[in-house]
């Protein structure tokens, strides 16, 4: 009887003793980052979308990233409104801050999940210069949230390549005829990440 009491009164001890399991422990967190281009596909308006940018972020325990983005449509994309007997293009550009989660970072290939919030702002041009005539009243801000999943492979220690597709919702976009319908949809992406992970 006395082993079997000493034998709980062990376990009882050992339990309060325990460190207790944490998603982030004190002496064991590891910090990186990375930076890189990013290349984007979508639809914008019913006509194909190229969208460059860049982001980066700060990397914590090899799994989770806090950062920062923008891109910039590239192509073009005319409308049918004359502006001073001049044909005008969308001009398209959005940014933000993002979280991210990475499984399995240190598997050659793995998944990762991200969201950006941030805004944007949509401008026409008439290919030359920007008409900012009428205190910016060819120019529409607006909010962008833009949810992540993508597949990665570890080239190096130090270059990752992550692509994947994502969903553009823009939200406050309401002159020249245009709505956010006409920039939200899905997307797909490739990133050329560089740094320490």
């Amino acid at each position: 009887m006395n082993k079997i009491l000493f034998v709980i009164f062990t376990l009882f001890v050992s339990t309060l003793f325990a460190q207790q399991e944490t998603l982030l422990r004190a002496g064991e967190i590891t910090h990186g980052g990375y930076g890189g281009p990013v290349v984007k596909f979508n639809n914008i308006k019913g006509e194909f979308g190229l969208l460059v940018g860049g982001r980066g972020a700060w990397v914590i325990n090899h799994s989770f990233g806090l950062g920062a983005g923008g891109y910039g449509l590239t192509n073009n994309i005319k409308t049918d409104i004359m502006i001073n007997g001049k044909q005008r293009r969308i001009q398209f550009g959005y940014g933000g801050v993002f979280l991210e989660y990475v499984m399995n970072s240190h598997r050659m290939v793995h998944f990762t999940l991200s969201t950006l919030i941030g805004g944007g702002v949509v401008t026409l041009s008439d290919g030359d210069y920007l008409d900012n005539e009428g205190s910016f009243d060819n120019t529409s801000p607006f909010f962008a949230l833009e949810p992540e999943a993508g597949i990665e492979l570890n080239i190096t220690t130090f270059f990752r390549i992550n692509a994947g597709v994502s969903y553009l919702y823009i939200n406050g976009v309401d002159k020249f005829n245009l709505t956010g319908d006409d920039f939200s949809g899905p997307s797909a992406y490739l990133i050329f990440k560089f740094g320490k992970f």
